[in-house]
C-alpha cells in the first residue's frame, strides 16, 4: 500500500538532501538556515509518512487505510506546493531548487494528488461521529493494558477537574500526585532494581500521552522525573542510584530541572551559575528562569560551572541539590535560595519560576558521578528521551482538542442541523485526527529506535517537531469549530490552546529541533 508514493517521496529528500548539501560547500549551516531547516521539515515528513504506511500495514483495518491514504495526500501535496516551517513560514521547492523534482514528484504521486479527497473526509468525520476511531492497538497485549489503564485514570481523576485547576493556577493535588505515582508514572523507566517498572520509553509515550490528553500539567508532571532519573541511571555513582531512585521511583522525591538562566536560552554553554567547593560541600550562586515545579520539589538537578577556567560547555557540571518542599505561604524555604513566580498563559499545575542562588549550600556528594566538567555531556544524553516524552505529550493534547472539537461539533445546532454536517467543520475534524495519528506513529517509532538502543537524536526531534506542531494546529482548529465559545474561559478548548503553544518552545524550539535534524543528516547519522 502506498509504496509507490513512499518512494517517490524518499527520492525527493535525497535530493533536498543533495541540493543543500552543494549549497554547503564552503558556507556554514546557519547562512542557509531557510534551506536546511526545509530539509528538515522533508524528511520529517517522509519519516511520518513511513510510520504511518507501517501502521495501517499492520492494522489492515478500511478505516486505518482511509486515515494513511488522506496523511499521504495531504503530505504530499504540501512537499509539492509548499511546506509549513512557521505560521507564515512556508517553503516551497524552488527554496531548494528543486522545482523540477517537485514536478516529478507531482507526476509520480498523480494519483493521490489528483484527486478531490472531499468525500474521503466526510466519511472519516463521520466514522468519527460514531464513535469509530482508528486503532491504536500495539500488537501487545500489555501495552494495550498500560494505555487503558492510564485512559481510565485520566477519565475518572483528571478530565472533570482539569479546568477548574487551570483557571485557578492550583498545583496537581497531592492526592492525585499520589494517584498517579501508585500507578507507577514516575518510575516507568528507572531499573526494577531500584524500585521502577524497568520499561521503555515506548510506554513512557503511552503513559505521558494519555495523562496529558487530561491535561498537559498531569502528562508533564513525569517529566522531571523521567529526566532526573535518567541523569542518575546513566551518571550517577552507585550510592547516588541507591540513594535517589528508589525515592524518584516511589514519587517521594519529585524532582526539578534547573538548567536554563536569564538571556542564554538554548546557548547552555554561556551559564553564569557558579557552584564553588567549600569546606565539605558545594556553595551555589547565580540565577535560574522558566524553572519548573520549583516549589513543591525535593530535589534539584542543577547545571552550574564548577570549573570557572573552563570555557564553554567543558566547565559544566550535574549536581544532585536537595532542598525542602515549599508550600503555599512559604514556596522557597531553603536558605540562600529564592524565587518569584512566572505568570503563564497555560501549561499550569507545576508553576514556573525564576530562582536567586545565593549561598545555597549542597552536600558534598551532590556532584552526579563525581566527576567535574561532565555536566553537558551528561544533559546531552537524556535529551533524546525528553524530547520524545514530549512529542507524546503533544500527542495527547492533540487528541483532547480534537475530542473537544467533536464533542462540541455533534452537539452545536445551528440552521437545524449538527454543526458536524457542516462540510467545513467535518474537514477540520478528519484533518485533525490524520495529523494526529501521523504524529502519534512517527512518537512512537522514534520510541521504537530508543529503546533498540541506537542513537536517536534525529528521530527524537523529528516526532517534537511534527507532534508540536498537530498540537497547535488541532487546537486551532477546534476552538474554530466552537466559534465565539472557544474564545471563553469557561470552555475547555480556551485551555488547551494555551497548553499546546508551549510545545513548539520547550525541550528545543522548533527551530532547535529543525537545526538538530538537519545536521544530523548532513553528517551522515542515522
Amino acid at each position: 500500500m502506498l509504496e509507490e508514493e513512499l518512494g517517490a517521496a524518499s527520492r525527493y529528500q535525497a535530493a533536498a538532501q543533495g541540493a543543500l548539501a552543494k549549497r554547503l560547500e564552503g558556507a556554514r549551516i546557519d547562512e542557509h538556515q531557510r534551506a536546511a531547516h526545509g530539509l528538515a521539515w522533508i524528511a520529517t515528513s517522509v519519516a511520518a509518512l513511513e510510520a504511518v504506511a507501517e501502521w495501517a500495514e499492520r492494522s489492515g483495518s478500511a478505516l486505518d487505510q482511509a486515515v494513511a491514504r488522506l496523511a499521504f495526500a495531504e503530505t504530499l501535496g504540501q512537499m509539492v506546493g509548499g511546506l509549513p516551517m512557521g505560521q507564515n513560514e512556508i517553503l516551497r521547492p524552488a527554496d531548494l531548487g528543486l522545482s523540477a523534482e517537485a514536478r516529478e514528484l507531482a507526476q509520480d504521486c498523480a494519483g493521490l494528488l489528483e484527486v478531490d479527497h472531499a468525500e474521503a473526509r466526510a466519511e472519516l468525520a463521520s466514522n468519527l461521529a460514531a464513535g469509530q476511531w482508528p486503532s491504536e492497538g500495539l500488537g501487545d497485549a500489555d501495552l494495550d493494558t498500560i494505555r487503558d489503564q492510564f485512559r481510565r485514570f485520566t477519565d475518572a481523576e483528571i478530565v472533570p477537574h482539569a479546568h477548574k485547576w487551570h483557571l485557578a493556577n492550583a498545583l496537581i493535588p497531592d492526592e492525585t500526585v499520589r494517584a498517579m505515582a501508585d500507578l507507577g508514572t514516575f518510575g516507568v523507566c528507572i531499573p526494577e532494581a531500584f524500585g521502577g517498572l524497568g520499561l521503555g520509553k515506548l510506554v513512557m509515550c503511552l503513559v505521558t500521552e494519555e495523562l496529558s490528553r487530561g491535561w498537559i500539567g498531569a502528562g508533564s508532571l513525569g517529566t522531571r522525573s523521567e529526566i532526573a532519573g535518567e541523569l542518575i541511571v546513566l551518571g550517577g555513582t552507585q550510592a547516588q542510584k541507591a540513594q535517589w531512585l528508589p525515592a524518584i521511583a516511589s514519587g517521594e522525591v519529585l524532582p526539578t530541572a534547573v538548567f536554563t538562566e536569564p538571556d542564554t536560552g538554548s546557548d547552555l554553554g554561556s551559564l553564569q551559575t557558579r557552584a564553588r567547593w567549600e569546606g565539605e560541600g558545594w556553595v551555589i550562586d547565580g540565577a535560574k528562569t522558566w524553572i519548573t515545579h520549583a516549589a513543591r520539589s525535593d530535589l534539584m538537578t542543577l547545571l552550574a560551572r564548577t570549573l570557572p577556567d573552563a570555557k564553554g560547555y567543558g566547565g559544566l557540571s550535574m549536581l544532585l541539590v536537595p532542598k525542602p518542599r515549599g508550600t503555599e505561604d512559604e514556596p522557597f524555604p531553603a536558605a540562600g535560595m529564592s524565587g518569584s513566580e512566572i505568570e503563564v498563559l497555560g501549561y499550569r499545575g507545576m508553576r514556573e519560576y525564576a530562582l536567586q542562588f545565593d549561598g545555597l549550600r549542597a552536600p558534598g556528594d551532590a556532584l552526579l558521578g563525581g566527576e567535574e566538567g561532565q555536566g553537558f555531556k551528561q544533559l546531552m544524553r537524556t535529551f533524546e528521551g525528553a524530547r520524545i516524552q514530549t512529542a507524546a505529550r503533544a500527542v495527547g493534547v492533540a487528541r483532547r482538542a480534537l475530542e473537544l472539537g467533536l464533542d462540541y461539533a455533534l452537539n452545536r445546532k445551528q440552521f437545524g442541523k449538527a454543526i458536524v454536517l457542516f462540510p467545513r467543520v467535518a474537514d477540520k475534524l478528519a484533518m485533525s485526527l490524520v495529523d494526529m495519528v501521523l504524529a502519534r506513529e512517527l512518537t512512537y517509532a522514534a520510541a521504537r529506535a530508543k529503546d533498540s538502543g541506537k542513537r536517536c537524536d534525529i528521530e527524537a526531534g523529528m516526532a517534537k517537531l511534527l507532534a508540536a506542531r498537530a498540537a497547535w494546529s488541532n487546537a486551532d482548529a477546534s476552538l474554530q469549530i466552537h466559534g465565539g465559545n472557544g474564545y471563553a474561559l469557561e470552555y475547555e478548548i480556551s485551555r488547551v490552546l494555551c497548553d499546546a503553544r508551549i510545545l513548539n518552545i520547550f525541550e528545543g524550539a522548533a527551530e532547535i529541533q529543525a537545526q538538530v535534524i538537519a545536521r544530523g543528516l548532513l553528517e551522515g547519522r542515522n
